[in-house]
């Protein structure tokens, strides 16, 4: 890289042993919690898919920038600092910048003044994920930065997948250390699991009741095996008349986008009104959202805490039905037109199918601070979401604005969706029309208006090459799984209904 300077050694020894002495007292007094190491001989997974819009690139830049590239004391973890001679005083912090730093998007923002500093995923993330201890990393290099460089006069969180529900949190329980945040295709993981459950658990109950869907192992021969299974269960169904009303009805009420799954070609954009296209297009998602070794996340976040995370003993369906997307909802009733079953006996078969129970463990678990989000935004927070997300759902993105308009925090928060398929698939002029959207609501106190037209416009000024896909999301009618923990939850002593 062209005239990069590394600091390393350079920084203030002082003040860099104080910063320590903060973060082993932080550490002492709130995370004091042990997990169970990756074992021996297997790699490191987490559910972040990368976003090819903003893969690193060999290219130079113009401007001189020091850098510092080190691994955190006490827990190791790697980081990296940036900042470059004509520093705006404006630092973005984000949880993957580590790996990120030479991306398109980075690499501009870095020319244009602005100083980035982040962390690489610790290993062993598979099976001992915890966002709280993230969280603390984050921290730490934000410790660090001001030890050498002093206090930014704007520090912006920013994070994608797991870096965005890191920022949710942070937005939420550290305003101290941030003045905005952007969030893009955040999972609240107790909503993900819940989420991702309910469209299993249709399934399970009308095709296949006797496939799991819970307590499965990460890898090996089971999760294989039980993978084949569903297939087949799901491929059955779909040639019958009954089985394709019943596939539409799990995507319906678990409230999943038709249109996005992971590791598959990108299909075109369904037509909604097309009760058969928008139906196919839903099986070929369905399939990819099995239980499988690759559709690792939800068993991901069981494998973090003691017990079983996911749970439905106190959901109706019917509601959930009556929540889902109302376009969905219409090729779901077509569709069980053409069959000889009645959609109001199906929706009480789904009620009377046997319920699956969290751990109470598990919840006291996932309610400590950063671990879930309260919707209670302290600072200007701007969440995006990719429409054709097969990950972390845009419905659960619309979820998190009701609860944060219900928790009376509007003011703090906006929410933008980007038309496109695949999870984090944001362009260069997408993120820098975020980014700026934020330094302006900083910068004046008001919000500049964040309507897609705006934000296409503002971002094709930023960069003309790339494309900018702001639109009008059409919402589910309400989001079905918003959790937010109760005194119970934190005690370890609730008791769910059955």
């Amino acid at each position: 890289m062209n005239n990069c300077i590394r600091n390393k050694r350079e920084m203030n020894t002082k003040k860099f042993q104080i910063a320590i002495i903060i973060l082993i007292v932080f550490i002492a007094g709130f995370f004091n919690t042990t997990h169970a190491q990756e074992k021996n001989g297997q790699s490191s997974q987490n559910w972040y898919i990368p976003d090819l819009e903003n893969s690193p690139v060999e290219v130079s830049i113009e401007s001189n920038y020091s850098e510092v590239l080190d691994s955190i004391p006490i827990r190791g973890t790697k980081y990296m600092i940036r900042v470059p001679e004509n520093w705006n005083g404006t630092l973005i912090s984000d949880l993957d910048y580590v790996k990120s730093a030479n991306s398109k998007r980075n690499l501009y923002l870095l020319e244009h003044g602005f100083a980035l500093s982040g962390t690489q995923r610790r290993s062993g993330r598979l099976y001992n994920y915890d966002p709280a201890h993230e969280i603390h990393d984050v921290i730490s290099v934000l410790d660090i930065f001001e030890s050498i460089y002093g206090k930014p006069k704007n520090v912006i969180q920013l994070g994608c997948s797991g870096g965005g529900t890191i920022t949710l949190a942070m937005a939420e329980i550290h305003p101290d250390r941030i003045d905005g945040a952007i969030a893009g295709c955040a999972s609240t993981s107790p909503w993900m699991a819940n989420t991702h459950l309910d469209g299993l658990f249709v399934l399970q109950a009308l095709i296949a009741p006797e496939l799991p869907i819970v307590g499965l192992p990460l890898k090996g021969k089971v999760i294989e095996d039980v993978e084949k299974k569903w297939r087949t269960a799901i491929d059955n169904a779909q040639k019958t008349p009954e089985g394709r009303a019943r596939i539409a009805l799990a995507v319906t009420i678990g409230q999943w986008p038709a249109w996005g799954a992971a590791w598959m070609k990108a299909p075109p954009s369904p037509d909604v009104n097309n009760a058969k296209t928008l139906q196919e297009c839903m099986y070929q998602c369905i399939r990819m959202l099995l239980p499988s070794r690759k559709a690792f996340g939800t068993g991901m976040l069981e494998q973090s805490a003691p017990g079983q995370l996911r749970f439905n003993t106190n959901v109706d369906y019917k509601i959930s039905f009556e929540n889902g997307n109302p376009q969905y909802k219409k090729a779901v009733e077509k569709l069980y037109k053409n069959t000889q079953l009645n959609l109001s006996d199906e929706l009480d078969k789904i009620n009377s199918f046997k319920r699956i129970e969290a751990d109470a463990n598990a919840l006291k678990w996932w309610s400590a601070p950063g671990r879930t989000h309260l919707g209670e935004p302290k600072v200007p927070l701007l969440r995006i979401n990719t429409s054709g997300d097969g990950l972390v759902y845009p419905s659960m993105a619309q979820g998190y604005g009701e609860l944060v308009k219900e928790r009376g925090y509007s003011d703090f928060f906006r929410i933008a969706y980007v038309d496109s398929w695949g999870h984090c698939s944001f362009s260069l002029a997408e993120w820098l029309a975020a980014i700026e959207t934020m330094k302006q609501r900083i910068e004046t106190g008001v919000w500049p208006a964040t309507d897609s037209e705006t934000l296409n416009t503002l971002g094709k000024s930023l960069d003309s090459e790339s494309k900018a896909r702001y639109f009008e999301y059409k919402p589910v009618t309400k989001y079905n799984r918003t959790w937010v923990p109760t005194a119970e939850d934190f005690r370890g002593t609730k008791k769910l209904k059955k």
